[in-house]
Formats: structure tokens, C-alpha cells, sequence
């Protein structure tokens, strides 16, 4: 018998650079707090993302027992409904879910499952996330600045959003955008992070094609963040010029108490243009990670390699693509021409097509599987549910007839948190129970909930706009839809 060895074969070439001395920490501060190891970075990033998402859902809870008894709590004024829905939309959109799934599931991940051992740049990837840190502190700041937060709604639009009549149009504004500004600054440094590891730090013989799915999701929405945060940077900017240097960016000329202020000019209908081409990409910028975790946790859990892997890869990237063609569909009672609200209907609908592709796969993947009915297993599989069916009313809404009457109504918000909210969410829970062990080297005693009680907070929503009975269940499926904290203990030895 011959023997045969790698140079014999010569399938796997030489290393293209030299193996260099990983970054190792001394002391218990660059140990656990400025680390550069990626792994510990994805815990700082998800323990904080947590920490200010739990705020934004007590804020929840308060809004929905404003619904139930409205009038009855002295805590909940008019004024603190605004900014509690302000500061509620902004934290859960961009403060949780984006630094959930890119900074905590995408540090932990990519080097994991390309091969690489740590991100291309350490020591910027640990800067990016003590400015995510600094950014959520602002933030937070503004519920003890005098005025309390903004309350000018979580798109921010002018020229409300900085005139004396709004709540927190002193300095509650003025911390949300420096928070955002900063949030695009550390968020920039991570992204080009993962941009560089993943096209140039793969192990010899992972090649793009052979990339899980929850590494092109994740990858997708960091070039999508990449191209669409800008936009939002520019805004805040120009917003927090007006505020303070009195220029007219978006401020046209404006009576207030009978007085003329010193605007004018100013374009507020631009601001939502830019606000908008950011805000459409974000839903995908959290929504494709989402997809490439559930399909590794189906492909895991119903043993089965996932169906169509090329035709996923392609959807994820044509999904990213027509996002950016979209954003026009939140402004369609904004006064826009006809013909260009045509436009952006038919992108809409267009978006569908790669977005149903994958769900197909799911389904088929699951087709003939081997399926084991885990607790990752079934957040997957109401994920799937919950998207289609919240996706099913985006159908409705991407129609100009149909989202005009249908605008400023419960119709819309419940669209949105299926979409946005619950099912990201489902998402969240599925991979922090299917990766948990590795984080942690403990495996998870059978916990779930959540499901029945995510669908009874907002099913509801798509058909009624005002009722009393049903601001009582939302009231009580808040309540219930918190979901019990999940338990682990250490494996034991037989």
C-alpha cells in the first residue's frame, strides 16, 4: 500500500500567508471587557442589545395598558405616549434587533463556520462595539434629560420633530440623533469587519458557494447596512444642524403660536426620502440573517441538507438588491406623483417573488426529513408562520388603492410587528437555544412559549382599529407574551 499525502495530491495548496500569533489576554479587564476575541464581543453585543431591548418592552407594556384604560394610570400623560412609541420603535428596529443579529449572531458565527480564527480586524471590531455601548447610553440619557426623550415619533419626521410643541424637542432630540449618529459610526467599523473576514479571511477550500446560509444572510444585510445607514447619517446630521444652527434642511417656512420662525426653504419630504431608503433596507438588514439562521436550523433539525442551496443564496442577494428600489411605498400619502407610486407598488410586489422562493425551499426541505420537533426546530417553524403570515398583509399594503385607506390604521401595525417583531424574535430565541451550548458548554432544559401568545397580541390588529375588547386582550397577551426564561445545567456524565 502506497502512501499518499497532501503534496502528492496537490488539491489543497499552501497557505497564502505565514500563521501569525492570535490575540491572547493578560488581565481580566482585556480579558472580559476591552477583548478583542470575537466570541466575547457577540456576548457584550447581545447582553446589551438585551439590556435595552427588555426597556423598550416594559415601554410596550405601558402603551398597551394606556389602550386598555386609557386615562386611568397619572404615569402615562399624552406627551409620555408619544415618547414612550418614539423611543419603543427606535430601540426595538435598530438598538436590539440590528446589534442582535449583526453584532452579537454575526461576531459569534462568522469565524465559526468560515474557518477563520478571529475577524479580520480585532481591535476595530472591539471599538465598534464600545461605541454601540456609547450610542445606547445616550440614548438612554434622553429619558433623564429635562423634557424627557423625543416624542416625535420613531421616523423622526420635521418639522415636528424639533418645534416646541413636540415632547423632548429640547434635548430629547438632540440625544436620539447624536445616539444614531454614533450608532452608524461603530456600526460602520464592525460591518466593513465582516465584509473583510468573510471575502478574505475563509479557510482554504470554503468558497462562497460553500458558505452556510446564515453567513450569506448575514454578510447580505452587512453590505445592505453598508449602502442604506449613510443615508440615515446624512439626515440625522442635517436634522441636528437645523436644530441648532437654525439652517433649513428639511424645515420649511413654519407659523408657530402665531409667530414666524426663522425657516425656510427646507424640504421635509426629503428627509423622508432618506429616512426611507434606509428604513426599507433595515427590514431586510434584520430580516436575511433571520432567514439564513432558520434555514440552518431547519436543514440541522430535519436532517437534511437544505433544498435548493444556490437558489437561497441567489434570493438572499436578489432580496438585498430590490430593497433598495422599494422605500418609496411608506410614502404613498405623502403627496407623490401617481406614476411613481405605480413604480414602487410593482418593486413591492416584485420583492415577493425571491422572498416566497425561500419559503418554498422550507417547505421542501422539511419535505421527506428526518424532522426532530426540538425547541430550535419549533421556533423555525412558527417563524416561517408568523413571516408568511405578516408578509401576506405587506401583499395588501404594497398596493397604492389598498395602503391609502389603509394608512394610519392598526392594519399597518400589526403588518409590521408579525414581520418585524415577532418573528425575528422567534428567531432570536431559536438560535440562542440551538447555539447556547456551544456558547456556554451547557445544554438547555426543554422551555418554550411564545407563539399563541405573539399571535393573540397582534392578530388581532388586521381587524380592528378601535376597540375597547380588544385593547384588553392586547393588554392581557402582553402580559403573557413574555416569554419564561429559558433554564440550562450542565450536561451529566454517564
Amino acid at each position: 500500500m502506497s502512501e499518499i499525502t497532501a503534496d502528492t495530491i496537490g488539491s489543497v495548496g499552501p497557505a497564502e500567508v505565514p500563521e501569525v500569533e492570535l490575540y491572547h489576554a493578560h488581565t481580566w479587564l482585556t480579558k472580559y471587557v476591552f477583548c478583542q476575541d470575537a466570541k466575547v464581543i457577540a456576548i457584550q453585543y447581545s447582553l446589551t442589545a438585551t439590556a435595552i431591548g427588555l426597556v423598550a418592552l416594559v415601554l410596550s407594556w405601558l402603551m398597551r395598558l394606556q389602550l386598555a384604560f386609557p386615562g386611568t394610570f397619572s404615569l402615562i400623560q399624552s406627551d409620555n405616549y408619544y415618547q414612550f412609541i418614539t423611543m419603543h420603535g427606535m430601540i426595538m428596529v435598530i438598538y436590539l434587533l440590528t446589534a442582535l443579529f449583526l453584532g452579537g449572531f454575526g461576531n459569534y458565527l462568522i469565524p465559526l463556520m468560515l474557518g477563520a480564527r478571529d475577524m479580520a480586524f480585532p481591535y476595530v471590531n472591539m471599538l465598534s462595539y464600545w461605541v454601540y455601548l456609547l450610542a445606547v447610553l445616550i440614548l438612554v440619557a434622553g429619558f433623564f434629560s429635562p423634557g424627557g426623550p423625543t416624542g416625535a415619533g420613531w421616523t423622526l419626521y420635521p418639522p415636528q420633530a424639533i418645534l416646541s410643541g413636540t415632547p423632548g424637542h429640547e434635548w430629547g432630540i438632540i440625544l436620539m440623533l447624536a445616539s444614531l449618529i454614533l450608532f452608524i459610526i461603530g456600526f460602520t467599523m464592525g460591518g466593513l469587519n465582516y465584509v473583510v473576514t468573510v471575502l478574505q479571511c475563509r479557510t482554504r477550500g470554503m468558497t462562497l458557494m460553500r458558505m452556510p446560509l446564515t453567513v450569506w444572510g448575514i454578510f447580505t444585510a452587512t453590505v445592505m447596512a453598508l449602502l442604506a445607514f449613510p443615508a440615515l447619517f446624512v439626515g440625522c446630521v442635517m436634522m441636528t444642524l437645523d436644530r441648532l444652527l437654525g439652517t433649513s434642511f428639511f424645515m420649511p417656512s413654519v407659523v408657530e403660536q402665531g409667530q414666524l420662525l426663522n425657516y425656510g426653504g427646507g424640504s421635509p419630504i426629503l428627509f423622508q426620502h432618506l429616512f426611507w431608503f434606509f428604513g426599507h433596507p433595515e427590514v431586510y438588514i434584520v430580516a436575511l440573517p433571520a432567514f439564513g439562521i432558520v434555514s440552518d436550523l431547519i436543514s440541522t433539525h430535519a436532517r437534511k441538507n437544505i433544498f435548493g442551496y444556490r437558489m437561497m443564496v441567489w434570493a438572499i442577494v436578489g432580496i438585498g438588491a430590490l430593497s433598495f428600489i422599494v422605500w418609496a411605498h411608506h410614502m404613498y400619502i405623502s403627496g407623490m406623483d401617481p406614476y411613481f407610486g405605480f413604480f414602487f407598488a410593482i418593486t413591492t410586489l416584485i420583492i415577493a417573488i425571491p422572498t416566497a422562493i425561500k419559503v418554498y425551499n422550507w417547505v421542501l426541505t422539511l419535505w421527506k426529513g428526518d424532522i426532530h420537533l426540538t425547541v430550535p426546530m419549533l421556533f423555525a417553524l412558527g417563524f416561517i408562520v408568523t413571516f408568511v403570515n405578516g408578509g401576506l398583509t405587506g401583499l395588501f399594503l404594497g398596493n397604492v388603492v389598498v395602503d391609502v385607506p389603509l394608512s394610519a390604521t392598526l392594519f399597518v401595525v400589526a403588518h409590521f410587528h408579525m414581520v418585524m417583531g415577532v418573528a425575528p424574535i422567534f428567531v432570536v430565541f431559536g438560535g440562542i437555544y440551538h447555539w447556547y451550548p456551544k456558547v456556554t458548554g451547557r445544554i438547555s432544559a426543554i422551555r418554550w412559549a411564545g407563539f399563541t401568545s405573539g399571535s393573540r397580541s397582534w392578530a388581532p390588529m388586521r381587524s380592528f382599529s378601535r376597540c375597547t375588547t380588544w385593547a384588553c386582550w392586547a393588554c392581557r397577551a402582553a402580559i403573557t407574551s413574555w416569554v419564561r426564561p429559558p433554564s440550562f445545567h450542565r450536561p451529566r456524565r454517564r
